[in-house]
């Protein structure tokens, strides 16, 4: 039997948004995949925006350890990560869509223009149909259709029919047209055509922005029916909660739209998106099935992020809101040994880093030491958690501005290094560490909304000091540990290959 891959990401999908977990989004498909395979509810990203969090989802690693901070900084070539893994395997995984990984420059000749931008490829990964700023492919494809490519180009994703009344606008071309059923169509087609085992990323655009939807997905949710937010009041009152939020607020591309029902617009557009990508993944889940590939191919689904949409007023990803970090995560296993968990839901607190090591697990392949994250299999085939299971979610935050040098963080009293904040995030608490700035401290049983800060409150002292305890505890834990499993002797080389929760040592001859 040959295994086969399918990792697909949807950018920007908030966790909670599947009709599974009883959100008005509508997906049927996802749902189905869920029925048979694992559903983790409490997964988390470990960074924001695209290229820190995906650099984290790769490579296993947290943002302490691989620094590519922001869209654009480098992820140092001495990292490995799954692709190069599974290559060094005799796999060749392919790409559909984009990796947004800025490539190490010291690896390159200064004038390649692999270093023009940061939507490089992951190293390792095949591009077949390679997809960010450069929309080529697709307006090809459009242009044999009849399709009138528009100058520039990017105005694909733009271009508006006129307005129903209430509803978003629709996207100007059919559905068949669009650039998710394009993806999917390119995937199918690259499958086709293989003749062995296959090993796809599908990282579709949708539901990122532009939230505009092709018909019928721009109108499938009544704006009227979503003007519910997750905020105080006023923006002066939520800017009241810290420094860092009030300077956000501020913001015109975090800021949220003031009218009410341009903002539900909107959110009714984001939320057609997801619908349009679901429907999508059932064409390419049935062509598996038609073709007997179901039963041999792990399928992955997840995002990179999730998206404020509104909430505590703000746009994008950015921050410490759950909001941002908490995405979908649907595995779903062929090997006869996960039977007995299919259709569940688990509770317990997965994060990126633990792709990584889910994919080369599933292969039998060693998981390099650099990777922080572990392994979901056993948990999918026992439906067991292993012993000493994370009990928080953990994420990172830089948002120093490379390109504008220290204008905001002037405008926050702090250095461009202290542009940073490290959430630790359990099932009641959640601590939010700023380099040099006040904490912040939620109770999310009482304040599920995350309105109210208690760092300062009296009773809660006692369990802020402990949670801060768990950050330090939680870095020091995972520091960069390339060599320190190794030791040079007069009798040779001597190297502990760590299992994270149950070491075993062994001597190696040198």
């Amino acid at each position: 039997m040959s295994k086969n891959i399918l990792f697909i990401t949807a950018d920007q999908w908030r966790g909670e948004c599947l009709s599974a977990l009883g959100h008005l989004v509508q997906t049927p498909h996802l749902d189905a995949l869920a029925s048979e395979g694992v559903l983790f509810k409490n997964h988390f990203a470990n960074a924001v925006p695209c290229g820190p969090s995906r650099a984290s989802l790769y490579t296993g690693m947290y943002l302490q350890n691989h620094r590519s901070g922001t869209n654009g900084t480098p992820l140092d070539a001495r990292h490995t990560n799954w692709a190069l893994e599974l290559r060094k395997n005799g796999y060749d995984p392919a790409l559909f869509g984009y990796t947004d990984t800025a490539n190490d420059p010291r690896a390159f000749d200064q004038n390649d223009p692999i270093l023009d931008n940061y939507e490089g490829p992951l190293p390792g990964i095949n591009p077949v149909g390679i997809m960010g700023d450069n929309i080529e492919p697709w307006a090809n494809w459009l242009a044999k259709k009849g399709h009138k490519i528009p100058s520039p180009r990017s105005d694909l994703y733009f271009k508006q029919r006129e307005q129903d009344a209430g509803a978003p606008a629709a996207l100007d071309m059919p559905k068949e047209h669009h650039v998710t059923w394009f993806m999917v169509d390119q995937v199918m087609d690259y499958i086709e055509a293989r003749q062995d085992k296959f090993c796809v990323h599908l990282s579709l655009l949708r539901p990122h922005p532009p939230w505009i939807a092709p018909e019928p997905y721009n109108s499938m949710y009544p704006p009227e029916a979503l003007e519910d937010y997750v905020r105080h009041e006023s923006v002066e009152q939520e800017a009241a909660q810290h420094p860092w939020l009030d300077w956000a607020l501020k913001q015109a591309n975090f800021i949220a739209p003031n009218k009410p029902e341009e903002l539900a617009r909107m959110k009714a557009a984001y939320f057609g998106l997801m619908s349009e990508v679901d429907a999508n993944l059932g064409r390419l889940f049935n062509y598996l099935k038609e073709k007997n590939l179901w039963q041999d191919t792990l399928i992955i689904f997840t995002s990179d992020h999730g998206e404020q949409a509104g909430d505590h007023y703000l746009m994008d990803k950015m921050g410490y809101f759950d909001q941002s970090y908490h995405i979908p995560l649907i595995v779903y296993n062929p090997d006869e040994q996960a039977n007995a968990t299919r259709g569940t839901i688990r509770t317990e607190f997965t994060e990126s880093v633990d792709i990584m090591p889910t994919l080369l697990d599933w292969l039998g392949i060693k998981i390099p030491i650099q990777c922080d994250g572990h392994s979901l299999i056993s948990t999918i085939q026992t439906g067991t958690q292993p012993q000493n299971w994370r009990t928080e979610a953990h994420w990172e935050y830089d948002f120093r501005n490379i390109s504008k040098g220290e204008a905001h963080e002037q405008s926050l009293g702090i250095t461009h290094h202290q542009c940073t904040l490290n959430v630790v995030r359990g099932q009641r608490y959640k601590y939010v560490h700023f380099t040099n700035m006040p904490p912040l401290f939620f109770d999310l049983e009482n304040d599920p909304e995350e309105l109210i800060n208690q760092v300062n409150n009296p009773d809660y002292f006692q369990l802020v000091l402990e949670y801060a305890q768990k950050m330090l505890s939680w870095r020091m834990n995972h520091d960069e540990q390339t060599l320190t499993h190794i030791k040079l002797t007069d009798k040779g080389i001597i190297c502990q290959d760590v299992a994270r929760y149950w070491p075993k040592p062994v001597a190696l001859a040198s």
